[in-house]
């Protein structure tokens, strides 16, 4: 593939799928500065592995197996940390707005508390499966069948559930 169209291509990629990504890496990384370094070595594997993206699967696939890996790779280099939820920051709508909305964000962070409490595993296809991924697609990315998505999703509906009515490590 020519440079300029790999330039245009990588745009493209970041243009669309950019705030996707930083939603994967926030289910990788709870800390602001470390999620924003996994994000910008995901965007950099994602140039590198562009030339060699054979039109396989989507480019969306492709791109959400990169971050899957990197996400993966991030987490198995980090020190081990007694993670305080309490200190996990949940990404906010930057925009003020009236009682509604405050409730509205409130909804929002407890769910994205409850979310990083899950478990690797089903964080994982629950994340995904949030950026619109069929189940195929997470299959893919995960390297994982379809059936075993399916699952993983089941249970990490049910946990999040039990999460959010119990109010287990969500304030």
């Amino acid at each position: 593939m020519a440079e300029t169209a790999l330039d245009a291509l990588y745009d493209e990629i970041l243009k669309r799928e950019g705030a996707a990504l930083r939603r994967v890496a926030a289910a990788y990384e709870a800390d602001a500065a470390r999620r924003e370094d996994l994000f910008q070595d995901i965007c950099l594997a994602v140039w590198q592995a562009l030339p060699r993206f054979r039109g396989e699967s989507s480019p969306r696939t492709f791109v959400f197996r990169i971050a899957h890996n990197r996400g993966l790779t991030h987490r198995s280099r980090r020190r081990p940390a007694a993670a305080d939820l309490e200190e996990a920051e949940a990404v906010a709508d930057p925009r003020p707005g009236p009682e509604a909305a405050l409730r509205a964000g409130e909804r929002r962070e407890r769910l994205g508390r409850a979310v990083l409490a899950l478990p690797l595993d089903p964080r994982q296809v629950l994340t995904l499966t949030l950026e619109g991924l069929s189940q195929r697609e997470i299959a893919d990315v995960l390297g994982i069948t379809e059936n075993n998505v399916a699952v993983r999703l089941s249970r990490a509906r049910r946990a999040l559930r039990q999460i959010l009515e119990e109010g287990e490590g969500v304030p």
